[in-house]
C-alpha cells in the first residue's frame, strides 16, 4: 500500500512550487533528504537528479531519480511525477515512484503526495518496511510537510522550526523526567504528617494530570507537527490510480 500525505497552505501556487521544485529549497525543508541537485542534461532528456540521506552521523546512502513528467491543467492544478531507486546496499529502499499534486483553492493550496517503493533485504526486508520503516517515512513526509507549510505561511524558516521543535521535545521529556521523580517521592512525603500526607494523596494525580499533558497536548503553532497533515486520500480512488499508472511506466 502506497503513503500518501496531504496538507493546505495558504500561500500563492507559485511559491509553493518554487519551495518545493528547487533542490536547494526542496532539501531545507524534507526531512527524508540531506542533498538534492540535479544532474546535467541535454536538451529534450527527462530532469535527472541526485539525492543523499545521512541515517546515522557517519553514514549516508544516495540514490538518483529521474522526473516522469509535469502537468498543469485548465483548472489551475498541476502534478509532478518523479521514479528513483538507490544502489547502496545499507538503502532500505531499492527503487520507487511518487508524485506530487498541487491543488489552488480560495484559500490557497491542497499540497499532497502519493509515493510507494520496493523495500530492499528480501522477507526480512519486507517486514522491517512494514513495522518500522515505511512508518517512519510516512511521518517524516508529513512533518516536512508541516515544516513546509510553517516557512510559507509564517515566515519560519525550516532551520527555526527544527529548533523549535527539538526545544519542545526537550520540555517535554524534561516535565516527564521530573514527574516520574515526583512519583517515586510519594512515600517520602508521608512522613512528614496530616497535611503532607493529603498532598502525598493528590501528587500522583497531579502527576498523571502533568505526564498526560507531556504526551497528548498539542504542539506550539510555531512547531512543526506530523499529525496536522490528512494520511488519506478524501477521494479514495484518485491516489491509487495516479500510483498505479506510475508503476506500470517504472
Amino acid at each position: 500500500m502506497g503513503l500518501y500525505i496531504e496538507t493546505h497552505i495558504r500561500a500563492d501556487l507559485d511559491d509553493l512550487w518554487t519551495r518545493t521544485q528547487d533542490p536547494a529549497q526542496h532539501q531545507r525543508w524534507d526531512l527524508r533528504f540531506t542533498e538534492i541537485r540535479y544532474l546535467p542534461r541535454t536538451e529534450g532528456e527527462p530532469q535527472r537528479f541526485r539525492y543523499a540521506t545521512r541515517l546515522l552521523p557517519f553514514l549516508t546512502v544516495s540514490g538518483t531519480g529521474v522526473a516522469a513528467g509535469e502537468k498543469e491543467r485548465p483548472d489551475g492544478t498541476r502534478t509532478s511525477a518523479l521514479r528513483f531507486a538507490s544502489p547502496h546496499p545499507l538503502s532500505p529502499l531499492a527503487k520507487g515512484y511518487g508524485y506530487w499534486r498541487y491543488v489552488p483553492d480560495a484559500h490557497g493550496v491542497r499540497f499532497l503526495t502519493g509515493y510507494d517503493y520496493r523495500p530492499r533485504w528480501g522477507a526480512f526486508g519486507t517486514v522491517a518496511d512494514r513495522l518500522v520503516f515505511r512508518p517512519l517515512m510516512g511521518w517524516a513526509t508529513a512533518w516536512s510537510f508541516d515544516r513546509l507549510r510553517l516557512w510559507l505561511e509564517r515566515g519560519i524558516t525550516p532551520e527555526r522550526a527544527l529548533a523549535n521543535w527539538l526545544a519542545e521535545l526537550a520540555v517535554r521529556a524534561l516535565v516527564l523526567t521530573v514527574c516520574c521523580t515526583g512519583l517515586g517521592l510519594e512515600s517520602a512525603i508521608r512522613v512528614f504528617g496530616r497535611f503532607a500526607a493529603t498532598v502525598a494523596f493528590l501528587c500522583p494525580l497531579l502527576l498523571m494530570v502533568a505526564i498526560s499533558l507531556a504526551l497528548l497536548k498539542a504542539p506550539l503553532a510555531c512547531t512543526p507537527a506530523a499529525r496536522r497533515c490528512l494520511r488519506a486520500p478524501v477521494t479514495q480512488a484518485r491516489a491509487p490510480r495516479v500510483l498505479s499508472t506510475l508503476e506500470k511506466h517504472g
